[in-house]
C-alpha cells in the first residue's frame, strides 16, 4: 500500500492519531499502516464491522439509517468513520463499506464501495466502482481508503 508510508509521517509529525472501521476490506487498511515502521506513534486501532447490526452496536451507526438505507451507503461509512474515532479517541476515522462480490448484495453490483473519511474539521464519502474478483476489489478498497486519508492529511 503506497500511501501507508506518508500517513504514518504526516500523521506522526502533527500529533495525530486514525482509527479504522473496516466492512468488506477486514482490517487491510489498518494493517497496511502497521506495516510501516512508527506506526504506533498514530495508529489507534481498528474495528472490523462485517455485519450490519456491529456497525450500530460498535460503531453507532444510526440503526434507522441502517434499515432505511443498508450499510452500503455514503451516510453509513460517514457514521462509520466519526464512530471509530470517537471510539479510539483518534483525531482521524476512516471507513469502509461495500461489496467485495463475486454477486451483488443489498441491492449493489460487486465493486461497489464506499470509503469515508471524518475528522472534526470535515469528512468525506466517496463512492467507487472497482472490478475484479473478491480479493482485487477488497485490495483496490483498502488502497482507495488509503488514498482518501492521505487527501484530507
Amino acid at each position: 500500500m503506497a500511501f501507508a508510508s506518508q500517513i504514518v509521517e504526516k500523521l506522526t509529525s502533527k500529533g495525530h492519531s486514525v482509527a479504522t472501521a473496516e466492512s468488506l476490506t477486514a482490517g487491510l487498511v489498518s494493517a497496511a499502516i502497521a506495516d510501516i515502521p512508527g506506526a504506533s506513534n498514530c495508529l489507534s486501532g481498528g474495528v472490523t464491522t462485517y455485519q450490519t447490526h456491529t456497525k450500530a452496536s460498535v460503531l453507532g451507526v444510526d440503526e434507522g439509517l441502517l434499515q432505511t438505507n443498508g450499510p452500503v451507503d455514503p451516510d453509513v461509512a460517514l457514521q462509520m468513520a466519526a464512530g471509530v474515532a470517537r471510539l479510539f479517541g483518534s483525531t482521524y476515522g476512516v471507513a469502509t463499506t461495500g461489496v467485495a462480490g463475486p454477486g451483488p448484495a443489498e441491492g449493489h453490483p460487486a465493486g461497489t464501495v464506499y470509503v469515508a473519511v471524518w475528522s472534526p474539521a470535515r469528512s468525506n464519502a466517496v463512492l467507487y466502482h472497482f472490478e475484479g474478483d473478491r480479493a482485487s476489489v477488497r485490495a483496490q478498497a483498502a488502497e482507495a481508503a488509503l488514498a482518501e486519508l492521505l487527501k484530507l492529511l
